[in-house]
């Protein structure tokens, strides 16, 4: 793997830009919500016009959404962005982005779900370190969580060690390497492409929403098949969650699976705080980390950002 290639942090008024590459806002509200949350933390908000428009299940057409990411990111004074929300599309604009001009320019980047492609899609091409968190929506969704402390972690320059209360051990173990994955069905639509991550030496970490264990299977399946879970140093599994934000009664299954599909050497841990849900820690994409069964904890072995 190329060396990661790391962002500044954020400071006290800097410009956050709003994107919608995928699925489109569900109202104008949860813009102007979203805005406010960002603004009480002390930063600036950016975003364009035409960042509600909808097209059936997108918001806006290919044009729409690859110029609004490229004008953001071009965009001098914008230091971070963060995805308006999830659903689908962030694939047709994966393809479409300039990777040398995010290279020399890198920036905070943060989503998750569908953004899932443009994470690691992005960190795949160009090195940069990218973020799996909480988007606009869902701070809007889960303003009992302080937007204080989801976005504190940008401001810093070392990441802190996470020690999860409800973790649980499926397989211990002590596994080194880079994290990368995410929302599992979005992962699973990044192989055989130019996008793919390397998948070696790697901390996976997966979570997913609305799938049914029989799916969960079949994907798991395809990538133990593809030879990518016998690369990987260890599996960290999120949420698994139906509709109604609630664990899948099928979760059991899942384990055992990802046990059978596994070596035994891969420790796997189930039950982390990353999920569709209101516990979605933000996590590195890129950036070396530890997963230390004995104490349970997540340690980070790097910073995520420049000196």
């Amino acid at each position: 793997m190329d060396e990661a290639l790391k962002p500044a942090v954020l400071r006290k008024g800097d410009t956050i830009g709003l994107f919608a590459p995928a699925g489109p806002l569900p109202s104008a509200e949860t813009l102007s919500s979203g805005c406010e949350i960002i603004k009480n933390m002390g930063f600036k908000v950016r975003y364009s016009a035409d960042i509600i428009d909808k097209n059936d299940y997108l918001a806006g057409s290919d044009k729409r959404r690859i110029a609004e990411f490229t004008n953001l990111w071009r965009d001098k004074e914008v230091k971070a962005l963060i995805a308006a929300r999830g659903g689908y599309g962030s694939i047709r604009v994966l393809t479409k982005l300039d990777m040398e001009e995010i290279k020399n320019n890198p920036k905070i980047l943060i989503g998750f779900s569908d953004l899932t492609v443009l994470l690691n899609g992005i960190q795949a091409k160009t090195s940069l370190v990218t973020f799996h968190g909480p988007m606009l929506s869902t701070l809007v969704r889960d303003n009992k969580v302080s937007p204080c402390d989801l976005l504190s972690i940008f401001s810093e320059p070392n990441l802190k060690d996470i020690r999860p209360n409800n973790l649980q051990i499926i397989r211990p173990g002590q596994a080194a390497g880079r994290i990368m994955g995410g929302n599992l069905t979005n992962l699973v639509h990044l192989l055989g492409t130019p996008y793919e991550p390397d998948w070696h030496n790697t901390i996976l970490i997966l979570e997913d929403i609305n799938e049914p264990a029989y799916k969960i299977d079949r994907m798991l399946t395809q990538l133990k098949l593809a030879g990518r879970l016998d690369a990987v140093s260890g599996i960290i599994l999120g949420g698994f969650l139906s509709g109604n934000y609630e664990e899948i009664a099928d979760m059991p299954l899942v384990t055992s699976r990802v046990l059978e599909l596994t070596e035994s050497h891969i420790p796997i841990w189930t039950h982390f705080p990353l999920s569709h849900g209101t516990e979605n820690t933000v996590l590195p994409v890129g950036i070396g980390a530890l997963m230390d069964s004995d104490n349970q904890t997540l340690r980070f072995t790097e910073s995520c950002f420049q000196p």
